[in-house]
């Protein structure tokens, strides 16, 4: 890509704005576990949301989830859209659980409810997740970008975004991360857009006029819902999206995963935190023309890529003008930057409380709070050290966004069942959930190797219904658990505002519009 000054200009002091910005936050008091890992509990509902989309949007959208418009169109879309509905059903009937709980961590809340092993387990399991798959991922995709548009090689372009990262993400804890977050949440916003915008003016002369275009052109990419003919069937199995597999791989990203429940947990009140996820469900309607039309666009235009994660480096490098390219390109480094930062977090955050800490209480050398911070520290920073290593390696992926999804879907099935069972059924046992977390993996490979034409979304919908049947079974002829930990709430828990309501009716009425017209 050819930058102009301006273009440098703007995308250089975009970069060391946040960098210095992230610093500066930094420097705020991080004396307390609650202080670094929970933003002291002072989240107001816009920070809670805007940090929820600029922690959940990167790199794996940008490039991975264009890339994925190229091949299959629209209907990739139904991750975000049915995420939507998701953070409805997390905001109302999850976070009153969580938050009544006070817990600093999903594993935390695994020990109140079951016992210590299904939380070390599920927590190692988390670790390895964040690092090996979500954080190198994340860095390589970033790093893909920066290759095709500015020529940088792989590797130093890795270095960078790690070192960029950091500035937020290990010295200041959640605070740093959160207000960086909202910060960054407006120019990936706005910056993404304005790429869609462009392209699709040249397609049409106008917004309207450039998705006529490509609707013309392309009517086969226009289907969110994907019949049995279509080759991209088995990423994306038909109504699997809407009563199927979809759900469990939303769940468990929005209501189990510990990078974006974080934020919800440092709210400073339930209602913030509901009103803050339903706001954050809102912006998940506008993303697909984000991060999925520009991969349609480079369909349609016939561009010149060797694989489809370079559709959205291609549509930047050929559509947007000089004097723009800078912004549009900051808001895909923001992205990158806030969802590294988070997960960065949160690997720690699960490292440190739920791994070192208890692993010293037992030995009988509680530590304090500034020794959790330290090592809360020393963590993200290893995280990190470990993502750049990987991260080259994820070379020979075909869509990155898809790799994401499916290994991700190793563990999704078993941490839904453990989740929903242990809320909402009051008999389920430990010795359930233990199953659960030792069967959960082998069980989803298994499937992988035995059915390797099974759609992965259908995959994880059968090891879900199959792994929660195993955990009724146990429970309910086992011997119970010595000690009753099953939830109570007080009634009226599952009440909300109405803020609440206003939002949710919008969100679901735009959601079965855009299927009735697409199906």
């Amino acid at each position: 890509m050819n930058f102009s000054t301006i273009d440098l200009i703007v995308f250089a002091s975009w970069i060391l704005f946040m960098m210095g910005f992230g610093i500066w936050i930094s420097r705020g008091k991080q004396d307390t576990s609650q202080d670094y890992f929970l933003a002291s509990r002072s989240l107001p509902w816009w920070a809670v949301g805007g940090s929820l989309i600029a922690s959940n949007i990167s790199a794996e959208q940008f490039i991975g989830m264009s890339g994925s418009g190229y091949v299959v169109g629209i209907a990739i879309a139904s991750y975000e859209l049915m995420a939507a509905a998701t953070l409805l059903l997390v905001a109302k009937y999850f976070l009153p659980i969580f938050l009544e709980k006070g817990i600093y961590t999903m594993p935390q809340f695994l020990e109140q409810r079951y016992d210590p092993q299904v939380r070390t387990g599920l927590a190692v399991f988390w670790v390895l997740l964040f690092v090996f798959v979500n954080i190198t991922s994340v860095l390589y995709l970033g790093g893909l970008a920066l290759q095709t548009i500015m020529g940088i090689p792989l590797l130093p372009g890795v270095i960078g975004l790690a070192l960029f990262a950091s500035t937020f993400s290990i010295a200041g804890g959640l605070k740093a991360v959160v207000w960086t977050d909202v910060v960054q949440v407006i120019v990936l916003l706005l910056g993404g857009l304005l790429a869609s915008v462009l392209v699709l003016e040249e397609l049409g002369g106008s917004f309207w006029g450039g998705l006529s275009t490509l609707y013309e052109r392309a009517p086969e990419k226009f289907d969110l819902i994907l019949d049995r003919s279509n080759p991209e069937y088995i990423n994306l199995p038909g109504i699997s999206v809407l009563i199927g597999g979809m759900w469990i791989a939303n769940l468990y990203y929005w209501g189990n995963n510990q990078y974006i429940i974080q934020r919800a947990l440092a709210a400073r009140s339930l209602r913030e935190a509901q009103v803050g996820t339903a706001f954050a469900a809102l912006l998940k309607l506008v993303i697909p023309l984000i991060v999925v039309i520009p991969g349609i666009a480079a369909f349609v235009l016939q561009a010149d890529i060797q694989k489809p994660d370079e559709a959205y480096p291609w549509v930047l490098s050929n559509y947007v003008t000089s004097g723009f390219k800078g912004l549009a390109f900051a808001a895909l480094i923001a992205a990158i930057g806030s969802s590294l930062s988070s997960m960065v977090n949160s690997a720690s955050t699960i490292f440190t409380l739920d791994i070192y800490q208890p692993l010293v209480t037992r030995n009988g050398h509680p530590a304090d709070e500034p020794s959790l911070v330290r090592i809360g520290k020393i963590t993200a920073a290893v995280a990190l050290l470990i993502g750049v290593l990987v991260a080259p390696m994820l070379g020979n992926l075909d869509q990155a966004f898809q790799y994401i999804q499916e290994y991700t879907g190793f563990i999704s099935p078993g941490v839904v069942a453990i989740f929903l069972l242990g809320m909402f059924w009051k008999r389920t046992t430990a010795l359930a959930a233990r199953w659960a977390v030792i069967l959960a993996i082998p069980l989803s490979a298994s499937f992988k190797i035995l059915f390797p034409d099974l759609p992965f979304l259908d995959r994880m919908g059968i090891c879900f219904l199959l792994i929660s049947a195993l955990m009724v079974v146990i429970s309910w002829f086992g011997r119970p658990d010595p000690v009753d930990r099953s939830i109570t709430l007080p009634q009226g828990a599952f009440r909300t505002d109405t803020r609440f309501h206003v939002l949710a009716l919008l969100i679901l009425g735009v959601l079965a519009v855009l299927y009735a017209v697409f199906w």
